[in-house]
């Protein structure tokens, strides 16, 4: 049994060096523009979503699709509405720092892994002058963070994260993955990039059928009707691979399940393999059913390598949707 962590396991230093975030943005911003919408009008068609002020109809340059007809009934002479081009997207990460997050085996635990990943997300985002917010959902609360952009914005917001005090095994509140989610969809009403980061694991769940729908999908299903999601699932080394090790204590760390089992059995260590594929196959099938994009960083792995990976398969995924049908030009 493992003891609580009492502070960050990645220095700021290492979670965002800035040479490998020049090599990112060099590598890999380039390949994400298209696919994210900062350089563009924005989700809906047209010039954009946000009204702006009215001014005088032209005849032949006008829509008057776009006629403003409480200014044109004001002053009897008609007027079209202009619109605000949607160029600056905001991307939100929720980050999950409930116990289980605490976990980790390889010198950095599930909760700095995820923190690393939205450090990623977010200088491929700022470069293009989006704005970038973080949510932080503990049991009891959901702190905010404001969008704001810019690259010391950014570290801020990292800085904050990372300061963010442990939550202690078995802590209670209100607050589950499925609400986080929710409340995600809720405050934020804008369109743009959602980024959840959790190990996505609802404590007392032991469902392992892929057809039973975790309680978060729902939630997640919806967040995604109006946004662009990325699901970001992090995992350890030793909980999809059970170590020989001898008798250990298993404890869960956000309920009262404590059993001690012996690792060197094979048949006990191969029925633990077995289930921990099949919770983590459920975890993705339901993430792509509720039509999110899907990362797995694990703490054994280099993350920026899969985030790279993620992204370059994402966006040939993206090339073969918005191509023209065959022998239709653009």
């Amino acid at each position: 049994m493992l003891r609580e962590p009492t502070q960050a396991t990645l220095p700021l230093s290492k979670l965002a060096p800035e040479q490998a975030l020049r090599r990112l943005e060099l590598a890999i911003v380039r390949r994400m523009e298209g696919f994210l919408h900062g350089d563009h009008r924005g989700l809906l068609p047209g010039p954009g979503s946000e009204t702006n002020d009215a001014r005088e109809y032209v005849a032949g340059q006008d829509d008057v699709r776009r006629m403003d007809w409480a200014v044109t009934a004001r002053t009897g002479t008609p007027h079209v509405r202009d619109t605000i081009a949607d160029r600056e997207l905001e991307v939100w990460a929720m980050l999950d720092v409930t116990p289980s997050m605490n976990w980790g085996t390889e010198g950095v635990t599930k909760r700095d892994l995820g923190i690393a990943a939205i450090a990623t997300i977010g200088f491929l985002s700022q470069r293009m002058g989006d704005r970038f917010g973080g949510l932080v959902m503990r049991p009891e609360t959901l702190v905010r963070i404001p969008a704001r952009s810019g690259r010391m914005a950014l570290y801020s917001l990292l800085r904050r994260m990372l300061t963010e005090p442990i939550v202690h095994d078995r802590a209670e509140g209100p607050y589950s993955l499925a609400r986080g989610i929710d409340q995600l969809a809720r405050v934020q009403r804008r369109r743009g990039v959602r980024v959840v980061v959790s190990d996505f694991l609802t404590p007392g769940d032991t469902e392992l059928d892929p057809a039973v729908e975790p309680e978060w999908e729902r939630a997640l299903r919806r967040l995604t009707v109006r946004n662009q999601v990325i699901c970001v699932e992090v995992v350890d080394r030793r909980e999809v691979e059970f170590p020989d090790v001898g008798d250990i204590l298993i404890r869960d760390p956000e309920t009262d399940f404590a059993r001690y089992i012996n690792t060197s059995d094979a048949a006990a260590r191969a029925r633990f393999d077995a289930a921990s594929a099949a919770q983590r196959e459920r975890i993705r099938i339901a993430i792509r059913r509720a039509g999110a994009g899907h990362i797995q960083l694990r703490t054994d792995r280099d993350w920026v390598h899969d985030i790279a990976r993620f992204v370059l398969t994402y966006r040939r995924v993206a090339s073969a949707l918005h191509a023209p049908p065959q022998g239709v030009q653009r």
